[in-house]
């Protein structure tokens, strides 16, 4: 705008200026077409970095659609962490982040064309042993109601894992907000296969649920103990997450192994094939890996029941004879020292049996600790082979626990393939 004698008016470099703070983007310059393509296309990246923490999408679309689409194009593998009656899941994200040095990264949705904000995501990127990086994305993010709800669905949908984060919520209310998800996954689409629930306050009736929640969806939910500490709350998800790995890593011929170098991560643009997920090195995970057969076996089927129930820390399906562990399932106690204290405990009872002349049947124990139970017990139709489970005494009823697991004898009452 200009006054009658052509010049600016005072009101023109103002308005200008405010437009200056608004689009105050630094032009970036790269090389050459291929600089420009290989930033375009780094593997599991959704938006553009703009420079520090901040990435930008711009869409033309509403948030939740643009994250799908993002999604179903790359298909990364992350770990998505959402919450129920709490906000912590966010807060887990940056102690995480401070325990690795690592900054929490920004993703702004904005609208094309104009640049308006829709959605601002947070999420941290983990380094891991193959040099690459593993994504977490908490569902808590800055946007108006629906689109954060839309765009919680879409995280949970697409990740490897999911995993919630359970505040004290009153039992209707927590049957509600989960029977809102469970048709949400019956609905679709619905990618994920594994679902991680965290209480963080004592909840009765969340391992029900949360059976519920899977039933019929293709979804195995795991239920973990109470968790008080994040410290804890970590153990969990990296464990798990490294377990899920463990079963998802193909089988590769020893031959082919050999003849050929591990293939490096196919980046999009085409999108790459489903890649075993990378396993997550830098933070204190618990110290065993789960032990499972290539194909779940009656065995592995038993262990993965046995784990879901309420109140299960660890358990381990075992060799009395050399105490090697056979399957494995929850934390800490790994298999190791399960197998190898529980064979113990087992020759104890077996050599008081034989002593007292009470015959030479494996024992069936039930020890109450501190603030634990300990099982063991013979796995039907598998001479030589027990079980030894550790139960936490505040949320697992022993008698209840010990009739479920009872009941589980008929699995292997039914026909193997």
């Amino acid at each position: 705008m200009t006054g009658q004698a052509g010049t600016p008016t005072a009101a023109g470099p103002e308005a200008w200026q405010a437009t200056r703070t608004q689009t105050n983007i630094a032009t970036q310059f790269l090389g050459d077409e291929n600089d420009y393509l290989a930033a375009k296309s780094d593997a599991g990246n959704i938006g553009r970095h703009v420079g520090g923490d901040q990435h930008e999408l711009f869409v033309s679309c509403d948030a939740a659609e643009a994250m799908q689409q993002q999604l179903d194009h790359l298909r990364p593998d992350y770990i998505a962490l959402h919450d129920l009656g709490t906000t912590s899941s966010h807060k887990l994200l940056t102690g995480v982040a401070a325990a690795t040095q690592r900054s929490m990264q920004k993703l702004v949705i904005r609208r094309q064309g104009y640049g308006t904000p829709l959605a601002t995501l947070e999420f941290l990127d983990l380094p891991t042993g193959d040099g690459t990086a593993l994504r977490l994305y908490t569902t808590e993010c800055d946007a108006d109601s629906h689109t954060r709800q839309g765009i919680a669905k879409v995280l949970l949908a697409y990740s490897r894992l999911g995993v919630l984060m359970v505040g004290d919520l009153p039992p209707h209310l927590l049957k509600s907000s989960l029977e809102s998800l469970h048709e949400a996954m019956v609905v679709g689409p619905w990618f994920n296969r594994n679902l991680l629930l965290l209480p963080l306050a004592s909840s009765a009736t969340l391992a029900h649920e949360g059976l519920s929640l899977g039933r019929g969806t293709g979804v195995q939910v795991r239920t973990t103990p109470q968790v008080t500490r994040p410290a804890d709350a970590w153990s969990f998800v990296s464990g798990t997450w490294n377990k899920l790995r463990e079963q998802w890593k193909p089988a590769t011929p020893p031959a082919a192994a050999a003849a050929a170098p591990a293939p490096a991560p196919v980046q999009p643009p085409p999108p790459p094939p489903p890649v075993a997920p990378r396993p997550m090195t830098p933070m204190p995970v618990p110290r065993h890996a789960m032990v499972v057969p290539p194909v779940e076996s009656t065995l592995g089927r038993y262990v993965r029941l046995l784990a879901d129930l309420p109140g299960m820390v660890s358990c381990c399906v075992f060799d009395v004879s050399n105490g090697r562990p056979l399957v494995h399932a929850g934390a800490r106690p790994g298999p190791e020292e399960l197998a190898t204290h529980g064979s113990t405990m087992l020759a104890a009872l077996g050599n008081a049996s034989r002593a007292l002349g009470l015959g030479h049947a494996l024992p069936e124990a039930a020890i109450t600790l501190g603030s634990h139970h300990l099982l063991l017990r013979g796995v039907p139709k598998h001479p030589g082979v027990a079980l030894h489970a550790v139960l936490d005494k505040t949320h697992a009823n022993l008698t209840l626990t010990r009739l479920q697991i009872g009941r589980m004898d008929t699995l292997f009452d039914e026909p193997t393939s």
